[in-house]
């Protein structure tokens, strides 16, 4: 059967490209999911003219017409949902189970803003002029660059647009090379649902080839980027100069800190599922579990029997519970922290290698080293799969200053039945996104959502904070005549 191919989406139409890239099934790296255009410099400045000559006409249509716009696309993915969690699945390589639940939360996303259209933007404030009307009212920033990872490939997209849109920005679009049509697929909704041409323009293609286009076009009055560190603080550095402002959200070392007074099979269960569903990739993922020392015996028992009894195979079968890691290049990284872990000396309680499949299948078995010293590289650096690091702490204050020993500050989860200790926790810990007894990943539409100190700009998306970053406040005096 001949495979498919999707163009570039500007102005409305599906245009091509002179050359395309393919992107594959990491289950069955064999399996071809479609040939995508491979936009060029010349391409992405199209894409910024279509979206600067729909700003104006965008910013004037009412708010509540941009609601309604989201509100029908959520429909449309809602009613799609089926098939496009069995494509996220063969294109990401997540679960069923987890691309069904992925379907739902862009929903979710999609509902939520095309509510907040609707909500009350401004405010009226006293003024010392007796004759003067005071108000502020929020505008859209105008064109804004969109950059999306492969690990969330409908939510996080869903909810960068949303908000963008709701606020009468217009767009363009660069999602990950890995998963381009679930990008696509996003799009097509929206076209669907009836979004004006121009308003929404996807280009995709290769970082290397466009990227510099993407992100350095005169247009752009501001990027949310969500990737790489290193990727996400050189477009920051080259934007800043411009005077673009940037939003970035980079990643994590998330870790729990099990008490003694915890409820350890729900710390075991909540620790197992943070650290090793989706492959431990997301940005969220535990990685490290740092256990008082008076429970740390029980609690690693348990945990490694829990791991031991994932099912690790292909996300399209329902009793799978893990899946293969996103690509050749993240299952080549992740072997390499392997590495490190043995070059580095530490017991490998559970896992350790790869899994080897009839289909060449980028499996990678779930994973947990013993007695991790905090300074290691495996206890400081992102790992991004499914792998989980345990450490001893003395006491909850030690347990706090390892949780703290890293440059990341994104998501942190403490297990504890004490009331006070847990408050303790929330005040003390260095991150962005606190749980108490649950695991680290997990956020809601409603709620804001971003890190601290190298996790992100210390901006924050999704909720009501949304609007900070993809509006502009504007401050009127009005002085009455007379």
């Amino acid at each position: 059967m001949d495979t498919q191919s999707y163009g570039l989406h500007v102005g409305g139409r599906w245009i091509d490209a002179p050359e395309s890239f393919t992107s594959r099934n990491p289950a069955r790296p064999a399996e071809l999911l479609g040939r995508f255009a491979r936009a060029t410099p010349e391409l992405v400045f199209a894409a910024y003219e279509s979206a600067a000559d729909a700003q104006e006409r965008w910013r004037r249509t009412s708010p509540i017409a941009r609601g309604e716009v989201l509100y029908r696309t959520a429909e449309v993915l809602a009613g799609r949902a089926d098939s496009l969690a069995e494509e996220l699945a063969r294109e990401e390589g997540k679960t069923l189970r987890e691309a069904r639940a992925e379907v739902g939360r862009s929903v979710s996303i999609l509902r939520y803003f095309a509510g907040e259209a609707a909500q009350p933007v401004g405010s009226v404030l006293p003024s010392a002029g007796e004759r003067t009307f005071l108000f502020d009212q929020r505008e859209p920033v105008g064109v804004v660059c969109i950059i999306t990872p492969w690990n969330f490939p409908l939510a996080i997209p869903a909810w960068k647009i949303a908000p963008a849109l709701a606020f009468g920005n217009t767009l363009v679009w660069k999602p990950s090379e890995l998963t381009p049509l679930c990008a696509v697929r996003l799009v097509e909704a929206f076209a669907e649902a009836g979004l004006p041409p121009g308003v929404l323009n996807l280009v995709t293609g290769l970082p290397e080839e466009i990227g510099d286009a993407v992100t350095g076009n005169p247009a752009v009055g501001a990027i949310s980027f969500t990737g790489s560190a290193g990727v996400g603080r050189a477009i920051q550095a080259a934007a800043v100069a411009r005077g673009v402002k940037v939003q970035l959200e980079l990643g994590g070392k998330n870790p729990v800190v099990v008490l003694e007074d915890a409820d350890l099979e729900l710390a075991v269960e909540q620790t197992v599922r943070g650290a090793m569903l989706s492959a431990g990739q997301k940005c969220t993922a535990t990685s490290r579990a740092i256990v008082t020392a008076s429970v740390q015996d029980e609690f690693t028992e348990q945990l490694i029997e829990r791991a031991r009894a994932l099912r690790v195979g292909d996300p399209l079968d329902e009793a799978t519970d893990l899946g293969p890691v996103a690509s050749e290049q993240q299952l080549e990284r992740v072997l390499g922290y392997l590495a490190i872990a043995r070059e580095e000396g530490l017991e490998c309680a559970l896992g350790g290698d790869r899994l080897e499949d009839a289909n060449g299948g980028y499996f990678v078995s779930p994973t947990v080293y013993l007695d991790v010293l905090p300074e290691s590289r495996i206890g400081q650096e992102e790992i991004f799969g499914p792998v989980l690091a345990v450490m001893a702490a003395a006491s909850f204050e030690e347990a706090i200053w390892i949780a703290n020993l890293v440059d990341y500050g994104l998501s942190a989860s403490v297990f504890t039945r004490d009331l006070t200790r847990a408050f303790d926790f929330v005040r003390d810990v260095q991150a962005g996104v606190v749980h108490v007894n649950s695991e680290t990943p997990g956020a809601e539409p409603q709620a804001p959502f971003g890190g601290t100190k190298a996790s992100s700009s210390h901006s924050r998306e999704q909720g009501k904070a949304a609007a900070d970053f993809y509006t502009q406040v504007k401050t009127v005096y009005l002085d009455l005549p007379g």
